[in-house]
């Protein structure tokens, strides 16, 4: 059976080959506004808030695991931060293994691991508009394992620490993505995968990508009625079904024309379209260029 997650986390391509140790007292605050970069927060100790990219703020404890896919707009804080008076909330000041912020004298009451993912698909920021803004992991036995395993790697400093800690990281995204769908994750690809009748039609559409699907099939599958299908379906995945599949379907061939010489007629076939013509339109709308002209420019080619 395909894993319809499995697929958009192998095309991703995630590592995390940047963290740093960040410790915290009194009243602190950091606000960035970031290009989109997949950011992720581990706390190891204590307590903070985090508002993004305009979302409620969420608070965050000891074992939880953060990950925003693209971060546009953050603000990581103390819990006292909005009442601070006369204090320089942004003040922070590197030092050996990471970084201080608040209070550089007082013993730090909060400590965690922050850093970006780096996603080596040159499409990623479509694949990432197929998950949530927001992931937060909370009470997972299984995350706690793992943030445990990274806290302590964060901690020490034995032989291979750095590549180590990357794959433990990498090991934990997937792991929060997976988990997240049992959460009440926002809008995406793990909240459809949540609901049984949604992830039936998912399936179906991550199968057999070639099948000209209509929403009143898809719904049949998902034993809904056309409208509720469309609706639930548009509710929890943030997009409407012919939508969600036509940015599968666009992935799919964009990884194709990335990976070999490959006949744009066999490309269409495989995403779908009866004819590389329509294919071809249907791509060059989506994409901004022609699907040959894609494939010389991911090669590297200049057209002469």
């Amino acid at each position: 059976m395909i894993d319809p997650l499995a697929e958009v986390v192998t095309l991703l391509q995630p590592r995390a080959p940047f963290s740093k140790t960040v410790g915290a007292a009194g009243a602190w605050r950091v606000r960035r506004s970031e290009t989109g970069k997949p950011f992720y927060n581990v706390i190891l100790e204590g307590s903070c808030r985090l508002a993004v990219n305009g979302l409620p703020p969420v608070t965050l404890v000891a074992g939880d695991f953060v990950l925003i896919p693209a971060a546009y707009d953050f603000d990581l804080s103390s819990h006292d931060a909005d009442t601070a008076e006369g204090v320089d909330l942004e003040r922070h000041a590197m030092v050996e293994g990471g970084a201080r912020l608040g209070d550089p004298e007082a013993p730090a009451d909060v400590r965690m691991l922050v850093g970006h993912f780096v996603f080596g698909s040159p499409d990623a920021s479509l694949l990432v508009s197929l998950l949530p803004d927001l992931i937060h992991i909370h009470g997972e036995k299984r995350l706690s394992t793992l943030v445990q395993l990274v806290t302590e790697e964060a901690r020490g400093d034995r032989p291979a620490r750095e590549v180590l800690l990357e794959r433990l990281l990498e090991v934990l995204m997937i792991e929060a993505l997976r988990s997240s769908a049992d959460t009440g994750a926002s809008p995406g690809l793990l909240r459809g995968l949540s609901d049984n009748r949604l992830a039936a039609a998912i399936r179906l559409m991550h199968e057999k990508p070639r099948q000209a699907w209509t929403v009143a099939q898809l719904a049949r599958e998902a034993s809904l009625s056309r409208s509720a299908f469309f609706e639930r379906f548009t509710r929890a995945m943030g997009v409407a079904p012919m939508e969600y599949l036509l940015s599968w379907r666009m992935a799919l061939a964009k990884n194709l024309l990335r990976g070999k010489e490959i006949a744009i007629a066999e490309v269409a076939d495989h995403v779908g379209y009866g004819s590389a013509s329509t294919f071809s339109t249907a791509f060059t709308r989506f994409v901004g260029m022609a699907p040959r002209h894609y494939a010389r420019a991911e090669a590297g080619e200049v057209d002469g």
